[in-house]
C-alpha cells in the first residue's frame, strides 16, 4: 500500500523524538551530568547552616565533616580524613580525591569552620556570639560539593578538593589563624601544580578583586576564564587586598596558589553573615568559573 506524505513524515517526526530521548536518557547527559548546578550549590550552604555554627569542637562542626563526607562519597570520589592537632586542637581535614598517578596534581580548597566570636559585630553585645557562617565558610565549602558532583570523571590530571578545618579562629587566645591548612601543608605529601582557595564567594553583591599575595599566572588564568563567560563585573581584574588565608601555607612551600575570595563583605565575622546574604547566582558564577578552568586545564 502507498503511504501518503504526510504519513512518512509522522513516522519521520516520531523515530527523531524516540531517537532523542534514548539519547538524553542514555548516551547523551554530559551536558546534563557535568553542568555546574547553581541550586544544588545553594542547598549545600543551606543544610549547613541548618547543623548551626560549625566551630570546633561543635556538634555542628561534626555533622559538617559527616555531610562532606556523604556527598563527595556519593560523587564517586575517594574520602579520607586527615586528622592531626594544632596548638592542643584537633584538626580534622577532610581530603575527596580522584587520583591520576603520573599526572599533574591540582588542589581546590574551602574552609568548613565558623568562627567563634562575632567580633566584627556592629553591636558590642554580639561580640561572644558565634558567626553563623554562611558566606565566610558555607559557600566555599558548596561550591567544592558541587565540582564534585559535576566534574567530568577523565580529567586529564590528579585533582583533590580539600575542605580545612580551623581556618577562621585567629585572633582568639590559644588559637591561630589557617591551623588546618598548615597541618596539611606540613604533614600531607603533595606536590601541586595549581593550589586555587576559594573563600567568601557566596555573597549577593558579589566583587572578586585579584589578591597581592596570589600567584599571578595562575590567578591570570582563572579571571581570563571568567571573562570568557562574561563575568569580568565580578571578577575584576585589579589589586586590592593582600590576606592571610588557606593558600599562605602553599605559597610559603613554594606552590603555586591563588585566593578566590570577596572580601568586601559587610557581614565578616558578624552574627549577620546568614543564609539570606548568599546568592545561588554568586555561587553558580564562581563555581561555573573554577569548573570551565578545571575542564580546560592544560
Amino acid at each position: 500500500m502507498k503511504k501518503s506524505p504526510l504519513f512518512s513524515l509522522a513516522v519521520f517526526i516520531l523515530l527523531l523524538a524516540i531517537g532523542l530521548l534514548i539519547s538524553v536518557t542514555f548516551g547523551g547527559n554530559t551536558v546534563s551530568t557535568y553542568r555546574f548546578d547553581r541550586s544544588r550549590a545553594y542547598t549545600d550552604v543551606e543544610m549547613q547552616l541548618s547543623f548551626g555554627p560549625r566551630t570546633p569542637g561543635s556538634q555542628a562542626h561534626q555533622k559538617t565533616i559527616n555531610y562532606i563526607l556523604e556527598q563527595a562519597q556519593n560523587a564517586g570520589w575517594q574520602v579520607e580524613l586527615h586528622q592531626t592537632q594544632r596548638m592542643g586542637h584537633p584538626i580534622t581535614n577532610v581530603i575527596a580525591k580522584r587520583p591520576n598517578p603520573n599526572m599533574k596534581q591540582i588542589i581546590i580548597g574551602a574552609h568548613f569552620d565558623s568562627r567563634f566570636y562575632s567580633d566584627q559585630d556592629s553591636n558590642p553585645a554580639n561580640y561572644n556570639q558565634p558567626v553563623p557562617g554562611a558566606n565566610d565558610g558555607a559557600s566555599g565549602v558548596a561550591v567544592l560539593l558541587e565540582l564534585s558532583r559535576s566534574l567530568p570523571p577523565n580529567l586529564p590530571f590528579e585533582i583533590w578538593l580539600v575542605f580545612f578545618d580551623a581556618e577562621d579562629q585567629g585572633n582568639i587566645p590559644g588559637w591561630d589563624w589557617i591551623l588546618g591548612s598548615r597541618a596539611f601543608v606540613e604533614e600531607i605529601p603533595i606536590n601541586p601544580a595549581a593550589v586555587v582557595i576559594v573563600d567568601m564567594i557566596g555573597d549577593a553583591d558579589l566583587n572578586i578583586y585579584l589578591e597581592r599575595n596570589s600567584n599571578p599566572q595562575l590567578a591570570s588564568q582563572i579571571w581570563e576564564t571568567a571573562r570568557n563567560l562574561g563575568y569580568e563585573q565580578y571578577f575584576i581584574p585589579q589589586y586590592k587586598y593582600s590576606i592571610l588565608d588557606d593558600h599562605t601555607p602553599f605559597l610559603e612551600k613554594g606552590y603555586p596558589a591563588v585566593d578566590v575570595i570577596d572580601f568586601d563583605y559587610p557581614y565578616w565575622h558578624t552574627t549577620q553573615d546568614t543564609l539570606d546574604k548568599v546568592s545561588a547566582e554568586s555561587l553558580g558564577i564562581v563555581g561555573e568559573t573554577i569548573h570551565a578552568w578545571l575542564t580546560t586545564y592544560d
